[in-house]
Order: structure tokens, then sequence, then C-alpha cells
């Protein structure tokens, strides 16, 4: 699937809930997103930009898919089914 190119750093945020990231802080255009599901606490650290740069997204995906244990593939399709 391909990676959305108009999706946004709260947008981003709220689609993550369903793993169990909450938004702990903000700093300044930045979200400090934490989950603790899997026993260990994860951080993530997103733009709060209009639209994310795709680098940018794939990146902060493949971070969190490696926490959750899944394939990037598998998150992408997971948070961006329509």
């Amino acid at each position: 699937m391909k990676l959305p190119r108009d999706i946004g750093g709260e947008e981003l945020a709220n689609l993550l809930r369903k793993h169990g990231y909450q938004t702990t802080r903000q700093t300044g255009s930045h979200l400090r997103l934490t989950s603790s599901s899997r026993g260990k606490e994860h951080h993530v650290t997103v733009p709060k930009h209009k639209a994310l740069r795709v680098g940018t997204l794939n990146s902060l995906l493949k971070d969190i898919a490696s926490y959750l244990k899944m394939e990037r593939q598998l998150l992408t399709e997971e948070l961006f089914k329509k």
C-alpha cells in the first residue's frame, strides 16, 4: 500500500490511539506519543505539520511497527484503510 501524501501529525496521533499511543506532551510544533502496551514504554516524536513528508512518515511507521512486532506494510494497511 502506498503511503498517504496528505496525512498530518495530529491525524497520525489520532490513528495511533488504536495501538495504545497517547499524547504525553507537546513542545512547540512536535507531539510526544507514548505507548506502554507491550510492558515497556515506547516514545515517538511526531511533527505537528499539516502534511508529513513521506520519508518522515515512513520512518515513524517503521519504528512503531518494530515496537509492535509487526510488518510495516500491515501497520500501514490497518491505519490507512479506507
